[in-house]
């Protein structure tokens, strides 16, 4: 049986000015926004996009510049997704409901697995989401390795 896993590994940069992406589920969205105002001067320095009301909401009540995509329910989580997967997102902050069903499952699970893929931080609560904003890396450059996307074109699988 083949390995379906390429041989190597690339290596990715991450700048300085980190691009992070900021997703609330409806019952998380006032508990990002509270920990979004904690970190308002620290974000600022980032740049920010947001799926749907969770971007309009940190625009609008924090005054944030975050670039809004759809809802997620609509592809926003997906359009985020291929956002990692072009390697223009650096960090996933990510508060979603463990105790609501949400009609996208699929969506949601689908980017969890690109950002582990593709080696992105990712942060599900406030507690590893102020881990990642306290982390000397945010506004340092930062290598990483990826999976080679030649690699992975080239596979006899």
């Amino acid at each position: 049986m083949n390995d379906a896993r390429p041989p190597r590994q690339a290596q990715r940069t991450l700048p300085a000015q980190k691009r992070i992406a900021l997703i609330a589920h409806d019952g998380k969205k006032s508990e990002m926004l509270e920990w979004a105002e904690r970190w308002q001067e620290t974000l600022q320095k980032h740049r920010l996009v947001g799926t749907g009301t969770t971007a309009g909401r940190l625009k609008s009540q924090l005054g944030l510049e975050v670039e809004g995509l759809m809802s997620g329910p609509l592809g926003g989580d997906q359009q985020i997704g291929a956002r990692i997967a072009e390697q223009t997102l650096d960090i996933l902050v990510f508060f979603w409901d463990p105790f609501a069903p949400q009609p996208h499952d699929p969506d949601v699970k689908a980017l969890l697995r690109l950002a582990a893929l593709w080696n992105v931080p990712v942060a599900c609560n406030a507690a590893s989401a102020d881990f990642l904003l306290s982390s000397p890396y945010l506004s340092a450059s930062y290598d990483l390795s990826i999976p080679d996307a030649n690699a992975w074109a080239n596979a006899r699988i």
